[in-house]
């Protein structure tokens, strides 16, 4: 903790999404930087209390805050570059049938279309957070979860596969807090299946934990 660097905020190139406005990107990519700017703002603070030794929760609870904080930040940071690096112009719906994630979709659910409905099913549940699908570094399946306040329900060493963000603020601007299903379509319809399918090789050849 103490010589780690800070993070840049990463850029991605989304104009002219469908069903996604490049206004609402806009007010999304500032959030994202947000994260990034307190995840580094945290870490450093943290760093000073290492340095000076004021580590003991019981005499320095501002040491304990800053730390639970930095989960939220941190998570809030890299679940942002996810989603904005499973988008794409000109995506599309569906992945190839010839796809490893297809194919996992298939093993794991039975079908690729009960995966769908099951994922989609994750996002319209009510409260804000995200949609994520996962990958059992173990067994290989993937497993469709909801995750709140970047940190609560996340997984451990489950690879992030597909995320989604349902947070107001990523489809408030396009469509009313009812028409949530609407952006879930939007969603769909701009996934980057190519960047989607890397994290499941990448996924396959890592060594699961333990091993």
């Amino acid at each position: 903790m103490i010589d780690q660097l800070g993070y840049t905020p990463k850029q991605f190139d989304l104009s002219g999404l469908e069903g996604i406005s490049d206004q609402t990107l806009e007010m999304h990519f500032k959030l994202y930087e947000g994260y990034v700017k307190e995840t580094n703002r945290l870490t450093e603070k943290i760093k000073e209390l290492l340095v000076t030794g004021q580590i003991d929760q019981e005499e320095m609870p501002a040491y304990s805050e800053l730390t639970r904080r930095l989960g939220f930040e941190y998570n809030g940071m890299v679940l942002h570059e996810y989603y904005f690096g499973n988008l794409k112009r000109g995506g599309s719906g569906h992945p190839d049938h010839a796809s490893a994630f297809y194919q996992a979709a298939e093993t794991s659910f039975g079908r690729y279309e009960i995966w769908r409905a099951d994922f989609m099913g994750v996002g319209k549940m009510r409260g804000v957070g995200w949609a994520i699908c996962y990958q059992d570094p173990v067994r290989k399946r993937l497993s469709n979860h909801w995750v709140t306040l970047h940190e609560v329900g996340n997984v451990a060493g489950f690879t992030p596969i597909l995320v989604m963000d349902v947070w107001e603020h990523a489809f408030l601007l396009d469509y009313k807090p009812a028409e949530r299903p609407k952006y879930i379509e939007a969603f769909f319809s701009n996934i980057d299946w190519d960047a989607v399918e890397r994290r499941v090789q990448e996924g396959a050849a890592a060594r699961p934990i333990g091993a």
